[in-house]
């Protein structure tokens, strides 16, 4: 299935451009959650990126944050 491989997505990180390689599912439920929280997708993830602990990959981060929020009924 083609929705299941990850897809660049390009991001503006405290000014600076980056992207992520996400699986759909977890981009669209990303964008809900901000949305959600009244916040860019931008500002979500300059936030998750200032607190994730490297190695940790940034698309790391947004996956575990998804999925916290999905177990925790948000």
């Amino acid at each position: 299935m083609t929705e299941d491989r990850p897809v660049k997505r390009s991001l503006t990180l405290q000014g600076h451009r980056t992207s992520v390689s996400l699986e759909t599912a977890f981009w669209d439920e990303f964008q809900r959650l901000a949305t959600e929280r009244g916040v860019s997708v931008n500002a979500l993830a300059s936030e998750l990126d200032a607190t994730r602990t490297p190695p940790a990959s940034l698309a790391s981060a947004i996956r575990l944050y998804v999925l916290r929020e999905v177990k925790a009924g948000r």
